[in-house]
């Protein structure tokens, strides 16, 4: 599955827009959970439905935009299964992938351009997860959501 989840609020509609261009562009099925226009919104209904459609493997991977991203990762990570990434460059958004296996990119569309982070979304789709000894890292973390200490 190639469907990509995608979502935003007020701040992060703009770039959101941009984001669609672009993962239509790249031959991607996108999933655009909202919202429809730039009107004022609350972000954690926004973050939700990506974060749910992520875990039900409705879509492959989701991406989140807020103002700062800071809210939309408050959000979706509070979700068993979530691994959610603020990036605002390419290092990180590379290194999310390669070592943490990220399902669920998240950005601040006050914070960076919109050339940057289409090329943070270019990065984070192509970047393969390592595995190896990032996959017992990964794994130490599902151990401990289902024994509910995060």
């Amino acid at each position: 599955m190639n469907v990509i989840g995608i979502s935003s609020d007020h701040g992060g509609f703009d770039l959101k827009t941009d984001i669609v261009l672009l993962l239509n562009e790249l031959g991607h099925e996108v999933n655009d959970m909202g919202p429809e226009n730039s009107k004022s919104v609350d972000y954690p209904d926004y973050g939700v439905s990506v974060a749910q459609a992520v875990i039900s493997k409705n879509v492959f991977r989701g991406i989140v935009i807020c103002g700062t991203g800071i809210g939309m990762s408050i959000v979706v990570n509070r979700f068993s299964g979530i691994r959610g990434a603020l990036c605002s460059d390419l290092y990180t958004a590379k290194l999310c992938r390669e070592h943490n296996d990220s399902n669920i990119l998240i950005m601040g569309g006050r914070v960076i351009g919109h050339g940057l982070a289409k090329e943070i979304v270019k990065v984070w789709l192509s970047t393969p997860f390592e595995g190896g000894r990032h996959q017992k890292r990964i794994d130490k973390i599902t151990h401990l959501e289902k024994l509910k200490k995060i």
